[in-house]
């Protein structure tokens, strides 16, 4: 019998080697599977799903994978992933949530691919930094007509009161003034179908609409409200400036780009992002403040040194006025940073190596703000309401504190983020100004059920307000 000479053995124990190098470098991330097919990890995932990250991080390490209804989704929650998810060219927003919108706003997926990068351009140009301040006396018009409607005093739920304010303020501006109903009935049937269609969003853009019948109602009854109102909108006029509404300026790209697509869906898609995420932060902005008495004094001696004491007078704002108020502002963004979105996501196009893991094209990559903004290592004493912490933030040049991606990251960061905190600080200094106000609740928890958009209150939060005499 013939042996085999060293050279064939030395040359199959490197082929050996590598082979076992190949495979160890293409190893994926720990993978929770569950036990349902297709479903996998779903019902335990489902239950709370923001306590599900954090525990399978403690359990799995820094990079891991759930798989649920389907879909791979791979968290990152340390340096390297994070760099990954902001910098890579292998990872993609759109087609990450292209499948979301077409559930929810029922925008087929070629046209969103072809429209988005267009209409974010414009969003960016139309409320961003350059066109902001514009925006400062309509929005201090629309708020004091709103605060008037609420009386000289009286109790309410804090979520509701901001709402009150919110909804019209936004829908008049970024629309047309006067798509807010006035009609007390249709008032309410418009709060009623949106709630519904907010609170279940989460769920719509992942099941099926058969499944979710009232949501799939109010989601109808909303493009008919746009589809009714689409005309008016078109020829609206600003009888101030003549300005165009940001509606305006989207339907002028979708007609262009897609001359046979209907509009309805984009200004309900809009409607959404616009009021989503701004109720909530609003809501615990004021929450955070009214349950920090020194925050909270210190707030009032600002605004009585800018627009004196007395509360009746619809006073202005102005872009001057802001910057000698910056706590308020340090105040909202220390809010989202700690009721922050529970995920934001990428698709990966190409493998990506991740610390010893490789994550396979078609996982989607998760990065949780919420915990990101919860490390000690990027915020010290990350629990506590600390707004002081957001003086070290270049605010004067629109830069926000390291590791801070409430708003997003990279080229598709939130285009409405500037107006929102604008709209935000605005409507605290007219009700801090008009009205004495005091928290009848103890601040209430976040919600354990959401990971899409800010943290929603779990129970009721009131709050008494009186007018100042």
């Amino acid at each position: 019998m013939e042996l085999i000479s060293p050279t064939v053995i030395i040359i199959l124990g490197c082929v050996a080697l590598l082979l076992f190098l190949q495979r160890k470098n293409l190893r994926g991330p720990p993978c929770i599977r569950g036990w349902i097919p297709w479903i996998g990890a779903g019902f335990e995932f489902g239950k709370a799903p923001l306590e599900f990250i954090e525990k399978a991080r403690i359990k799995y390490g820094p990079v891991f994978t759930v798989f649920v209804m389907g879909t791979r989704m791979t968290f990152v929650t340390e340096e390297e992933g994070i760099n990954v998810f902001l910098k890579s060219k292998e990872v993609n927003f759109e087609l990450a949530v292209q499948n979301p919108v077409y559930r929810t706003a029922s925008i087929p997926k070629n046209t969103f691919l072809t429209l988005h990068e267009k209409l974010y351009i414009m969003m960016k140009g139309k409320i961003g930094t350059f066109n902001l301040y514009q925006l400062t006396g309509q929005l201090t018009e629309e708020l004091h007509e709103q605060l008037e409607n609420l009386g000289n005093n009286g109790t309410m739920e804090l979520s509701n009161l901001v709402r009150h304010l919110l909804y019209p303020v936004t829908m008049n501006i970024l629309f047309k003034k006067g798509l807010f109903p006035t009609d007390e009935r249709k008032i309410r049937e418009f709060y009623q179908h949106f709630q519904a269609y907010d609170e279940g969003f989460e769920y719509g853009s992942q099941m099926p609409e058969c499944l979710l019948r009232n949501w799939s109602k109010s989601k109808k009854w909303l493009l008919a409200l746009f589809e009714k109102n689409i005309p008016d909108m078109k020829t609206y006029k600003s009888a101030k400036d003549n300005s165009m509404t940001l509606m305006q300026a989207m339907l002028d790209i979708i007609e262009m780009e897609r001359k046979e697509e209907k509009s309805p869906n984009y200004g309900l898609l809009l409607l959404w992002a616009s009021l989503s995420n701004a109720v909530p932060v609003a809501f615990w902005t004021l929450a955070f403040v009214f349950s920090h008495p020194t925050v909270h004094e210190t707030i009032m001696e600002g605004i009585a040194s800018v627009f004196g004491t007395a509360g009746k007078d619809k006073m202005k704002v102005s872009e001057d006025d802001l910057k000698k108020l910056p706590l308020i502002k340090w105040c909202i963004l220390e809010a989202i940073r700690l009721r922050a979105p529970g995920v934001i996501t990428r698709k990966v196009l190409k493998p990506v190596k991740i610390l010893n893991y490789t994550v396979p094209c078609g996982d989607l990559l998760m990065l949780s703000p919420f915990w990101l903004h919860r490390n000690p290592k990027y915020f010290p004493e990350p629990e506590l309401f600390k707004p002081e912490r957001w003086k070290k933030a270049n605010l004067e040049k629109h830069a926000f504190l390291d590791w801070f991606v409430a708003f997003g990251s990279g080229k598709y960061q939130c285009p409405g983020r500037w107006f929102a905190l604008l709209q935000i600080q605005i409507c605290i200094i007219l009700i801090l100004y008009k009205y004495d106000c005091s928290l009848l609740d103890p601040l209430p928890k976040q919600s354990p059920l959401h990971l899409v958009g800010v943290q929603q209150p779990e129970g009721q939060c009131r709050i008494e307000f009186k007018q100042r005499k």
